[in-house]
This record gives C-alpha cells, structure tokens and sequence, in this order.
C-alpha cells in the first residue's frame, strides 16, 4: 500500500484535539462501497457509516451519515431537516458541493458547513468509522465528539437496504 497520508479530515481532528484512529484498506480492486469497505476493515457493517448529501426542497443542501448497509429514509431525513422534502443530489455534483469525491466523502472538512443529521444507531456504539476524506481511507472516532465537532443532531433516518 502506498504512504499512509494524513488528511484534511485527520488535521482538522488533531487540531480540535480529539481522539481518532485512521484505518486504511486497499483499495484498487474498485470495491469502494461502504460495505466493502466495512469487510476490508474487518468491522461490523453497524459502525461503518457512509456520508450522504441531499437538496432540499428550500434548495439548501443537507448531509445526512447511516449505517453503510442501510439506506436513508428520505422522507424521515427531511423531517430531521426541518423542510419538506430531500433528493439525493448527483454523483456528479459532489465534488463541487461539497470538496470530496464518490467514494471519499466525509462529515468532516467539507467546503461549508452543513445542517448534518447522524442516524441515531451511533449514540449506542463507543466508536464508528466514517470516511478519512480520501478513498482508501477511514477514520474511527468517538459519535459523541463527531457531532459536536460538526454540530450535527441524531434522528432515526436510517431503514433496511432493500
């Protein structure tokens, strides 16, 4: 595997001084997936968590993290938002709205900050893993300083992948 980099995402944990463990996996067979990814860690698809980015009905975007085996409730997302409806925005759009790419997004040191909703599974874990801010990197902290360092809120926003 190629130099293990620090990321924006671990500069901005270490300035905050919180505690965090970066995880790296391979990743040129493409399987970028969450729950591949979760596989490759060794680690349960429950404390791996994807990052999801949404449009509002207002068209404000909205940044909404699950279980990377489930799926976002769009229509309990735009509850804990506060608006009447969210879309997931394009692939294409990501990168502009937010800084980071498919497959490398995290809650973490976007370009602005979001009105961010965690999937309330997390309150019960002592740790989750979220994107390091880079494909092939993850890093695992505490939900607790996770959503008070983006001052995200928990809802129940996440159902069963069908």
């Amino acid at each position: 595997m190629a130099k293990e980099l620090k990321t924006n995402v671990m500069r901005i944990l270490d300035q905050a001084k919180i505690p965090y463990k970066p995880w790296y996996y391979e990743n040129r067979d493409g399987k970028i997936d969450g729950v591949s990814v979760a596989g490759k860690l060794g680690e349960d698809v429950e404390r791996v968590f994807k990052t999801l980015v949404t449009r509002g009905a207002d068209h404000d975007f909205y940044v909404f993290v699950v279980p990377v085996a489930m799926e976002l409730n769009l229509k309990a997302a735009a509850k804990s938002a506060g608006v009447k409806s969210v879309e997931m925005i394009h692939v294409s759009e990501i990168n502009k709205v937010t800084g980071y790419i498919r497959g490398g997004c995290s809650p973490i040191g976007m370009k602005k900050p979001f009105h961010t909703v965690i999937d309330r599974r997390c309150e019960s874990l002592e740790t989750i893993f979220v994107s390091g801010g880079r494909i092939g990197t993850q890093v695992e902290l505490a939900p607790g300083a996770l959503l008070n360092l983006i001052g995200a809120t928990t809802a129940d926003i996440a159902e069963p992948a069908v």
